[in-house]
């Protein structure tokens, strides 16, 4: 008997137990709204107006990105039903970029766990800012199709800004903006246009002037001096373009000095950015030397520059109805680079586990972190904990499940997958009768998370099939097959443990 005729026989439109990773899952996509979740998935969501930061250690398959899509699917709701009151959520679940412009940065053809080392907690900050300015200045330019909010209603919001709330955004835009297409200039003209922020007579149109003007001295001065022409008013002319394009120069001097060394410190200490510095230059110099030099700049050795731009961003989000931010970090060990070294994910990830990082006011960090990490972090000294403070962090040290939720999670998913024919009520229904529901529970127990609960029914069910033909088929699964199959899987999770079998 195949697998496909005993689903038939029980109504099951799929195979409820096939799916291993959680963001492929249509099953767990369909029941994610449900109260089927982790015990711990209360204390990790926290509150979506006052938003605290977790910390979660967890081993492959235990649920992590799981808990990540949940928390994604409470926050969309909560924003829903809250449009004045939002929470903006930033998704960090691919570091590939991250690691591997800090790496072309630093010269790197290959990251070694050394040289993330060099990777700080600055690079981190500069990184979630990039991922939220350039969010937003698509919103504004109607680029964001996901937007709850149209685009011309939030140009009208932004507009209303005060003057310096418009002017931060400004700075950020700069600074920070990083479209996947690249057209960074033009960008910044819409936005600026849509601000109406920055000078009409920039660093660009004053480099104009100047030239123009000592054209203009260079024209007289030939006329005079080739023609032999003694006429004052062309001395008087003469004088005056002197003074102008002298006075010109001086700025031109001045400003490019500013405008050059400020685009020259942000682009040596911005890693993550790509910055090209006559870009970055031309629309630094959009900007009055008075406001620029009023602003938080990212400069080497200045770390609370971030800190004061992260507090701006804020209040840019709260004109548009944003009164919180989380911070979702998730699959930590998957970049190319990392590919599960625990040595390189703690060169990575250490440097976020600083206090003042962590505890933000109106930002939650969720760090849903692979279980090496949590070993890595029991070797630490006093000192790295007392910078941490996990006491504060809502610490999940590991996802740990129990047989009775596992079981509960497995009789939700075959409900899941019924048509209307459908015969199941719990996971039992589809044992015979002398398999107890004490026995199923304790099965689970032993897989300990939900990846390995779904292999070892998958293999149930299959084991089962292959030993059951179309002209006598049993549609119960007996003790046998199960007892056979538990010790064999539970085997394969005692071996996974202690890494001498894969996933």
């Amino acid at each position: 008997m195949n697998v496909d005729t005993f689903f038939e026989y029980w109504g099951l439109e799929e195979n409820p137990f096939k799916a291993e990773e959680a963001r492929d899952d249509p099953v767990y996509h369909r029941i994610m709204g449900s109260e089927m979740t982790h015990p711990d998935f209360e204390k990790i969501y926290g509150s979506p107006v006052r938003p605290s930061t977790a910390v979660v250690f967890g081993e492959k398959g235990s649920g992590k990105t799981a808990i990540r899509l949940l928390l994604e699917d409470r926050l969309q709701k909560h924003n829903a039903e809250n449009p004045d009151r939002k929470v903006w959520v930033e998704k960090i679940d691919d570091l590939n970029p991250f690691i591997d412009t800090l790496m072309a940065r630093a010269g790197k053809t290959a990251a070694t766990a050394e040289e993330l080392k060099a990777i700080r907690l600055v690079d981190h900050m500069d990184y979630l800012l990039s991922l939220s300015v350039t969010r937003i200045v698509s919103f504004i330019l109607g680029e964001d199709l996901d937007a709850f909010e149209k685009p011309r209603k939030a140009r009208k919001r932004l507009r209303r800004m005060h003057r310096q709330k418009r002017l931060d955004l400004a700075e950020l835009a700069a600074l920070y903006d990083r479209p996947e297409s690249g057209n960074r200039g033009q960008r910044w003209q819409r936005l600026r246009s849509a601000l109406r922020v920055g000078r009409a007579f920039n660093l660009q149109a004053t480099s104009i002037t100047f030239g123009l003007g000592l054209l203009t001295s260079m024209g007289l001065s030939l006329a005079i001096f080739a023609f032999n022409i003694a006429e004052p008013s062309l001395f008087a002319g003469l004088g005056l373009s002197g003074l102008i394009t002298v006075a010109l120069g001086v700025k031109l001097i001045r400003e490019r000095w500013l405008y050059g060394g400020i685009s020259r410190k942000v682009a040596e200490e911005i890693r993550v950015m790509n910055h090209d510095r006559n870009e970055l230059n031309h629309q630094l110099g959009d900007l009055t030397a008075k406001d620029l030099i009023s602003q938080p700049i990212p400069v080497p050795g200045d770390q609370d520059s971030r800190y004061d731009l992260t507090s701006r961003l804020m209040s840019i989000l709260d004109e548009l109805g944003y009164i919180s931010m989380v911070v979702l970090y998730d699959r930590i060990d998957e970049p190319t680079a990392i590919n599960g070294d625990a040595s390189k994910m703690k060169a990575v990830i250490w440097p976020v586990f600083n206090n003042k990082f962590l505890q933000q006011n109106g930002i939650g960090m969720k760090l849903l972190l692979p279980i090496e990490l949590g070993h890595e972090l029991k070797r630490e000294g006093s000192d790295f904990y007392q910078q941490a403070r996990f006491d504060k962090q809502n610490l999940v040290e590991r996802l740990e499940w129990t047989g009775s939720t596992l079981y509960d999670i497995c009789s939700k998913r075959l409900q899941s997958c019924q048509g209307s024919e459908g015969k199941i009520r719990k996971l039992a229904d589809l044992f015979d009768e002398e398999v107890t529901h004490r026995e199923l529970v304790e099965a689970l127990d032993q897989m300990q998370q939900p990846r390995d609960a779904f292999k070892f029914l998958y293999r149930v069910i299959q084991e089962h099939c292959l030993n059951s033909t179309d002209e006598e088929p049993q549609w119960r699964v007996p003790k046998l097959v199960l007892d056979q199959t538990r010790k064999q899987q539970s085997q394969r999770v005692q071996d996974l443990y202690r890494g001498l079998s894969p996933a």
